[in-house]
């Protein structure tokens, strides 16, 4: 499995009950398709660097998750269809590799 991290922006206008829904069909979403969810961290209200759908104001979430291909796939068909998501960014994270040893000898 690879490594990913998602990035999600909320409607404000939506009730926090709508915004967990939909964070929980995400979760739900990366499981039934064999991947593990992760960290998530939830930013809160933030500014948008630009207005979308005349919107200034984003609730932001980032959620890490491991995964395969038809994992992000499927999060990424899901995350379009969401009404309450203005904006969403699915990115692959570097593998985790060992740090190499040092050839220089004292």
């Amino acid at each position: 499995m690879r490594p990913y991290e998602t990035m999600m922006v909320f409607d404000t206008s939506v009730d926090a009950q709508a915004i967990q829904i939909s964070l929980d069909k995400s979760l739900d979403v990366i499981r039934s398709n064999g991947g593990n969810p992760g960290a998530i961290d939830r930013w809160g209200k933030r500014p948008l660097a630009y207005e979308i759908n005349k919107r200034k104001e984003g609730y932001y979430v980032v959620v890490e998750f491991a995964g395969e291909p038809a994992t992000v796939t499927e999060l990424d068909r899901i995350l379009g269809l969401a009404d309450e998501v203005i904006r969403f960014k699915i990115m692959r994270m570097p593998d985790k590799r060992p740090a190499r040893r040092s050839n220089a000898q004292a």
